[in-house]
């Protein structure tokens, strides 16, 4: 049986081809069953997210072409496009990678936690569809663990590593708890909808988005419980707010010095945090000169992400050798299971061979054949039989002068060891 990963992700294939073989959870049983039937896939796993989609099996004969036309025929895409912007791992860097997979460590933002619930989501899928056995759930049990691990025992997810969660780390730093914060958020592009999701994942209940058109601004603020505002009404409502956060495509700064001193002069002074993510700015750079403004840029929260991306890919190393320590512990584990099923096998077939010559000397005595004639010919036959195939490999490795295997042979069936003992 042979263990593989293949897949394309955000490093090997364009966002088109990504969205055209993705998977949504409703097809998420019919391909299983499809890739079993199609392929000969005794046990897999398919791992679907926006930047990835992974096929892991294991069967006979099973090749990265034939998973690639099986993806290509499920979802209507061409072959050749999949080939050349997939990858494939087997055996032990097949193990490696999957490990690696749910540990974040080969996402697009490293340490990322949220890959972890979606490989055991994939792994739940596919185990309701009846295509885990032994060998998977022990896999997947392992990879779960090592990368539990990972983010317990290394700070590979401990610090922000883009811009719109360090603007949300930063403002915590300083109130210590959002919770009670009013927050207004400027613009409603993907930055700004990143930074609400943070904002309300750290309870912020004070939640307003200003932008050009409410509709979009509508569209973030509304599955978060936030209220929405206009740009022009952003005047009258900036005296409320304690965090600034914008980002937004204009031209021209969205908040001047003048408007943040009488913002503050309302507040009778009370300190205000603004964060400008955009580029060109939004807030005048005059307005940082405020006594209780506290303004970061863009570039600000850059030196903070890269050095936190440093701090990152030194866990990331420490993390490497716990996937190989756990990969290396399954492999072996694996090992163990291929030997106990040929020894189940050996066993089998000699007790067959066993059966099938006592039967026959069972049918002579009954026949009336002499005891002793006949308990000599089974003997003979027996041995003969469970000799014939160790004599033809011992013969095999005497005539290609195969020492290693010679040797493996005589300590397999105790010559090594009666050699020995004779001298």
């Amino acid at each position: 049986m042979t263990l593989i990963a293949f897949g394309i992700n955000h490093k090997t294939a364009p966002v088109e081809l990504r969205e055209k073989v993705a998977f949504s959870p409703d097809s998420m049983v019919e391909a299983l069953k499809s890739l079993a039937q199609l392929t000969g896939a005794q046990e897999s796993v398919i791992v679907s997210t926006c930047n990835r989609t992974e096929i892991y099996a294991q069967a006979k004969n099973l090749t990265a072409d034939i998973l690639s036309q099986w993806l290509a025929d499920f979802h209507h895409a061409k072959a050749d496009e999949l080939s050349v912007n997939s990858y494939v791992y087997h055996e032990q860097d097949a193990v490696k990678h999957i490990m690696r997979v749910a540990s974040g460590l080969d996402s697009l933002i490293l340490g990322e936690p949220q890959i972890l619930g979606q490989v055991k989501q994939a792994f739940v899928s596919a185990k309701d569809s009846g295509v885990i056995k032994s060998e998977f759930e022990r896999l997947f049990q392992q990879t779960f663990s090592v990368a539990k691990r990972v983010r317990s025992e290394t700070e590979i997810g401990s610090n922000a590593v883009s811009v719109a969660y360090a603007s949300v780390q930063l403002a915590k730093h300083i109130f210590s708890s959002l919770k009670k914060s009013n927050v207004l958020l400027i613009g409603a592009g993907e930055t700004i909808e990143l930074v609400a999701k943070h904002l309300h994942e750290q309870g912020v209940e004070k939640l307003s988005v200003a932008n050009r058109t409410l509709a979009r601004a509508e569209a973030i603020a509304k599955p978060l419980g936030a209220t929405t505002l206009t740009l022009t009404q952003i005047p009258h409502h900036l005296k409320d707010a304690d965090i600034v956060i914008s980002s937004t495509a204009s031209q021209l700064p969205i908040l001047g010095k003048g408007l943040v001193e009488r913002a503050l002069k309302d507040r009778r002074h009370k300190p205000m945090f603004l964060v400008d993510l955009a580029v060109p700015r939004d807030i005048e750079s005059e307005v940082g000169e405020l006594d209780d403004a506290y303004l970061y840029t863009v570039d600000d929260l850059q030196q903070i992400v890269e050095k936190n991306l440093e701090s990152r890919q030194h866990a990331a190393l420490q993390a490497e050798q716990m996937i190989d320590e756990q990969a290396e512990q399954y492999l072996q584990w694996r090992q163990g299971q291929t030997s106990i099923d040929v020894l189940r096998d050996f066993r089998q077939q000699s007790e067959n061979q066993r059966d099938t010559l006592l039967s026959k000397a069972l049918n002579q005595l009954a026949d009336g054949k002499e005891a002793e004639q006949v308990i000599k010919e089974l003997a003979n036959k027996l041995t003969n039989s469970l000799i014939h195939a160790p004599t033809k490999a011992l013969k095999k490795a005497a005539m290609q002068q195969d020492n290693k295997n010679m040797s493996l042979l005589q300590d397999a069936l105790g010559l090594a060891r009666a050699n020995d003992s004779s001298k």
